[in-house]
């Protein structure tokens, strides 16, 4: 499998670059979580990170550059949009 270094902003991995394993299709996962473990022995907590073009704005490349910023709230942002769907509701 291929991986690819993956610069993370923001959170606690603020600063890190990890490998990060690609897809099929030759993308990194739209989030990575990374579970904590609790130091008193509950469940972990999980931080979750979104993926994001490096370059917004940037030219299109054969090899498009990510990173993942940190969501505190954990929000994924993900769910399928569908065109006849009400705004805020999935």
């Amino acid at each position: 499998m291929k991986s690819q270094d993956t610069p993370f902003v923001g959170g606690p991995l603020d600063g890190r670059v990890l490998p990060v394993l690609l897809g099929p299709t030759g993308h990194p996962p739209k989030v990575y979580r990374v579970p904590v473990p609790d130091d008193a022995g509950g469940p972990p907590t999980v931080l979750v990170y979104r993926r994001v073009d490096a370059r917004p704005g940037g030219r299109l490349t054969l090899t498009p550059h990510w990173q993942y910023e940190f969501s505190p709230g954990g929000e994924t942002g993900g769910g399928l949009k569908w065109p006849w769907s009400k705004p805020g509701v999935r």
